[in-house]
């Protein structure tokens, strides 16, 4: 079979009937294993790296302290629980989206 006229110049055609629809099927794909498999892994992550985060700031704060860096213990702190709390979010918006 001979290749239309579209498939020659490199177009491709699209109606958006199909854009729609393919939208839509790929929307009901989402099965609920698969959603709380990742709803609860991202959350298993935030509350890992908060702890983990947390606990080594507690065990390096003398060292921080007494270092010429300008970020110290409250900083760090700051951006230990805003990555955490975004995995968390990441968590909750995955299982109700």
């Amino acid at each position: 079979m001979a290749p239309s006229k579209d498939d020659r110049d490199g177009t491709w055609n699209i109606q958006a009937q199909d854009a729609k629809r393919a939208l839509a099927e790929d929307k009901f794909e989402d099965c609920l294993s698969c959603r709380v498999t990742g709803s609860a892994a991202f959350i298993g992550l935030g509350v890992y790296s908060y702890y983990t985060g947390m606990r080594n700031l507690r065990a390096q704060e003398k060292t921080i302290m007494q270092s010429a860096t300008k970020y110290k213990m409250g900083s760090r702190q700051l951006g230990i629980a805003t990555i955490s709390a975004t995995l968390v979010g990441m968590g909750i918006w995955r299982a109700f989206n």
